[in-house]
């Protein structure tokens, strides 16, 4: 992806203040990491007369594809392209938008040290954008850059293909622009507006994604023609939060129009009372799956395995239903960590009754474990070796054999909605792989027809319909069959 910043000046208001804006020197290449390549800055020409600043983003499209598996903001954008072969890594969308956030931040704030009357004041500013999807076609790129300012807005579709004019356009433009405005007012309007032209985003969109948008769309949202457009497809059509949005824009305008601040307007909360409703961390939604799961299954016996520092142990607890709980962990260090969280040394005796921490591998065969109603690996089978998950598989299904098995992981697909996570990388150092649903699914179903037991798939977490939920959870019940031999 490609993005140039030119400006021009004299020798008492040399061009080469860009570099100052921008807080990178003209004489130097410069390499940043991003969450989803490497971003160079670089400077082509440098005179008092004229200066071009570029940004170039490097992203790795196999490890985009290989966390999206071709679907969603990850992958590729139309079902006409390949996984392997997409715009991703060449075409201006949100990944760049990232990148301007992660590269100038400074100058995305307006905040220059060096020359503070420079960065308060216009400049003669040109901005190209070689490869600029659009969504609306040439005519959206005018709508939208046209209000903000800029005395031309050059958006040339780009052919499908030379050698073939009556293929028509693609959905791409080369966009230029030209006018005198801040730099900062610039960069915020290309921040916002390059993934609302691309109409997607490559990452999940959270609500703070409303502030972010409120920031950057500060002066110049509140009063655009296509505010409504602009707010629903850059928090990618997500109805609670684009309401929510333009509620806030319309504040601004009403406070604008009659000259007071906002919080002057929007004053009938008290703000010592927090009515806001906080997300639940996904940790969180997971235990209450579990915890529904073997409700519903009626157990009362349960063994967490790989129960690490003791939450689940901790939330079993707190259900009388759940009359003998066993974690079990290799790590003698979790086992402390948890039996210090349970209070282990100040329970009662009823309920020090009840649960057990024991110290043990999960990839081999424990007598100690057998007779359970339920068996929980959350989170767990990701930290394996896969060459050793059949011995995993043996001790719990094969050797074990609770009549009902609960297994999470993390669903790969999912992990292209977490901006900071890098292209490629998965969320825990620790783990060996994350799969994605079909490929979890595989094994689900093998290991159920291996040993006797039917399975179903769970969705833990938002279960976004392009890339599933963040967690996946399989619930094994063994079959009546194997259920009367045993």
């Amino acid at each position: 992806m490609f993005l140039t910043i030119s400006t021009t000046g004299t020798v008492e208001r040399p061009a080469t203040d860009l570099g100052y804006l921008l807080h990178k020197h003209p004489d130097k290449a410069q390499a940043f990491s991003t969450s989803h390549g490497t971003a160079h800055v670089f400077y082509p020409e440098a005179s008092a007369e004229r200066c071009t600043a570029a940004l170039l983003l490097e992203v790795d499209p196999v490890a985009l594809v290989r966390r999206g598996k071709g679907k969603g903001r990850g992958g590729a954008p139309d079902s006409a392209l390949a996984q392997y072969v997409n715009d991703r890594p060449y075409a201006a969308s949100s990944l760049l938008a990232v990148a301007l956030t992660t590269v100038f931040k400074s100058a995305l704030r307006g905040v220059c040290a060096a020359l503070p009357g420079r960065a308060e004041a216009p400049m003669p500013l040109r901005v190209e954008v070689p490869a600029l999807p659009a969504r609306g076609g040439a005519e959206l790129v005018r709508g939208l850059f046209g209000p903000l300012g800029w005395s031309t807005v050059e958006a040339e579709p780009v052919a499908l293909d030379e050698q073939f004019p009556e293929w028509g356009d693609s959905r791409y433009v080369q966009l230029v622009l030209e006018g005198e405005l801040r730099l900062a007012d610039a960069l915020r309007q290309l921040y916002v507006l390059l993934p609302v032209l691309d109409d997607a985003k490559h990452y999940w969109v959270a609500p703070d994604e409303v502030d972010k948008l409120l920031r950057a769309g500060e002066g110049w949202l509140a009063d655009h023609p296509e505010q409504k457009l602009i707010t629903s497809r850059y928090l990618s059509r997500r109805w609670g939060l684009t309401r929510q949005a333009m509620e806030r824009l319309e504040l601004v305008r009403l406070a604008e129009a009659d000259d007071l601040d906002v919080e002057d307007v929007d004053n009938a909360v008290d703000e010592t009372t927090d009515t806001e409703e906080r997300p639940v961390p996904l940790a969180e939604q997971r235990r209450a799956a579990v915890l529904e799961a073997l409700h519903t299954a009626g157990a009362s016996r349960v063994l967490d395995l790989g129960c690490g520092q003791g939450q689940l142990v901790q939330a079993l607890l707190k259900d009388t239903r759940f009359t003998e709980i066993v974690g079990v962990d290799v790590s003698v260090r979790a086992l402390t960590v948890a039996g210090r969280r349970l209070k282990l040394d100040r329970m009662g005796e009823r309920q020090a009754s009840r649960v057990k921490l024991m110290q043990g591998s999960l990839t081999y065969t424990d007598k100690r474990l057998t007779g359970y109603d339920a068996a929980v690996l959350s989170e767990v089978i990701e930290h394996l070796d896969l060459p050793r998950l059949p011995a995993l598989e043996y001790a719990v299904f094969g050797s074990a054999r609770p009549r009902t098995v609960l297994v999470t992981t993390p669903n790969v697909e999912y992990n292209v909605r977490w901006e900071s996570l890098p292209a490629g990388h998965v969320r825990h150092g620790d783990h060996r792989f994350e799969w994605t649903r079909q490929e979890f699914r595989t094994w689900a179903e093998g290991v159920a027809e291996r040993h006797g037991y039917g399975v179903r798939l769970v969705p833990v977490g938002p279960d976004d319909p392009e890339v599933g939920p963040p967690t996946q959870m399989a619930v094994f019940e063994i079959t009546e069959k194997e259920a009367k031999a045993a």
